[in-house]
């Protein structure tokens, strides 16, 4: 069996840095695949486009997926998963700075598993995301695959 991978969908260089190294803190050694906007991580869950041929019916244990992102919004990034037989039941946290009321609730209408607001305070953040990785990866039974 494959290892669990983790999807990380984040524009942002700092967040994603301090996300790295808060789920290597928490020695998780799982894959982390890294896409930098919404349209390659579609591409990447879908194999197509810069992931033409990669096998698409590997899907992650879960994807980290920020609101606020280049070309195609993590809502709208939802959405699509939530709308593919493939990627349906796929766990998706939101993980974001965004502190408006209705992200969140668009967030949980479109399906979200999770919605975390990222901690502005570095050690904080660190704990909310080695947290994460660990109930996510470790803790979590996924549903069978079929």
């Amino acid at each position: 069996m494959p290892e669990k991978m983790i999807l990380l969908v984040e524009d942002n260089p700092d967040d994603e840095a301090l996300t790295m190294r808060a789920l290597k803190a928490s020695k998780l050694a799982n894959e982390i695949v890294i896409t930098r906007d919404g349209n390659e991580a579609l591409e990447f869950l879908f194999g197509t486009g810069k992931y033409e041929g990669r096998d698409a019916s590997i899907t992650p244990a879960v994807v980290l997926l920020d609101l606020k992102l280049p070309k195609v919004s993590g809502l709208e990034v939802l959405e699509r998963l939530r709308a593919d037989p493939r990627t349906k039941i796929t766990p998706v946290v939101v993980l974001t700075s965004s502190s408006e009321d209705e992200d969140m609730l668009s967030s949980y209408r479109l399906g979200a598993n999770s919605y975390v607001r990222k901690p502005v305070v570095f050690g904080k953040f660190a704990d909310a995301v080695s947290q994460l990785g660990l109930y996510w990866m470790l803790l979590n039974q996924p549903p069978p695959k079929k």
